[in-house]
């Protein structure tokens, strides 16, 4: 019998993609899974525009010639906002980015107040506004970008308890703005986010829907593969800093990942196999 399942790469800085990972893995498709964090250039969202356009499209070509993946997942609101043109210019396979679930948020809302947390980079872009425009134009968006919210997203994975300051800051920066205290729907921007939900929950001032774009990039992904039902398979994950990714592995493994890569740093974003997961 053939096997019908359809390989695809997950690509973010860091472990926040394994949000968009999870998604895809429930999804109930057969798809062959990879992973690949580009963890020594962690937070994208302080980087420049012109960095992420330079990087990302090298990197995933590399990382596409030597693991042959069906599909690319974009799985960084910022790489995405900043980069993805570049990179599916750069790709022949298709590519699937992570949108702002403006959409969505601007539908659900009862108050007419969203909440939009995002990484500094992605908060200001241009293609958010144009987001903001075309799907909530009609309602209020209060924004709050946040890096130290990735790092405690990171911390979490590690097993460590995040930073809560990065959490009351954020908090403080929806709710406390003018207008704040009617938010009824969190937009989660940053693919790290939704893995502090509960955190972030717990610390809000009052009972919201937040909202992230796992299961939209999961549904995408079905659609643009025409990928069948069956279990998902995990296979290989990356890192190009072994040193930041130690930390994280339990995560990985926990997911099913066994089989660990590092990835050199450019031009060249050689592939080394290891072993074993101790090894990275």
């Amino acid at each position: 019998m053939v096997n019908a399942a359809k390989r695809v790469l997950v690509f973010d800085s860091g472990v926040g993609g394994l949000s968009v990972f999870d998604a895809i893995a429930a999804s109930g498709k057969a798809f062959e899974l990879d992973y690949a964090a580009d963890n020594a250039w962690l937070p994208y969202g302080l980087k420049t525009d012109e960095q992420l356009r330079d990087r990302v499209p090298a990197l995933l070509t590399r990382l596409a010639a030597q693991w042959a993946p069906e599909a690319v997942v974009v799985a960084c609101n910022t790489a995405s906002t900043i980069a993805l043109e570049q990179v599916r210019a750069a790709l022949n396979i298709p590519v699937v980015g992570v949108v702002p679930p403006i959409k969505p948020a601007a539908a659900a809302t009862r108050t007419g107040v969203i909440g939009l947390l995002a990484t500094p980079a992605t908060v200001q872009r241009a293609y958010t506004n144009d987001l903001i425009a075309q799907f909530a134009g009609d309602k209020r968006v209060i924004r709050f970008g946040s890096a130290a919210l990735v790092e405690a997203a990171e911390r979490k994975l590690r097993g460590d308890d995040p930073d809560q300051s990065a959490i009351t800051e954020a908090i403080g920066g929806l709710f406390g703005a003018p207008g704040g205290a009617e938010i009824d729907v969190v937009a989660l921007a940053c693919t790290h986010f939704p893995l502090l939900a509960a955190e972030l929950a717990d610390a809000a001032p009052r009972p919201c829907v937040w909202m992230d774009s796992g299961e939209a990039i999961a549904r995408r992904l079905a659609h643009v593969l025409i990928a069948e039902e069956g279990a998902p398979r995990v296979r290989r994950a990356a890192f190009t800093s072994g040193d930041g990714a130690r930390a994280s592995l339990r995560a990985f493994e926990t997911r099913g990942f066994s089989d660990f890569s590092h990835i050199a740093e450019a031009p060249s974003f050689a592939l080394t196999s290891l072993a074993r997961a101790s090894q990275v």
